[in-house]
């Protein structure tokens, strides 16, 4: 349950700013900070970080921003 009550918050800040940005290296960017501190909550320890931040800007880098027509 503390797992949950600590995920809750982190993972709707991560949802919020997924992939924020206009070109592929700010979206990368901002997938790889949201995919650190979503590893750090979730792992606790260095190696979860540095694996939620790659993850992130993977998932970052592979999106396309939405574009109003």
């Amino acid at each position: 349950m503390k797992t949950i009550l600590k995920l809750a918050p982190v993972l709707g800040l991560v949802g919020l700013l997924a992939a924020c940005g206009t070109t592929t290296e700010q979206r990368a960017a901002s997938g790889a900070l949201g995919g650190a501190v979503a590893g750090q909550a979730i792992g606790g320890n260095t190696g979860a970080t540095v694996a939620g931040a790659a993850i992130g800007a993977v998932a970052g880098a592979v999106t396309t921003p939405k574009k109003p027509n």
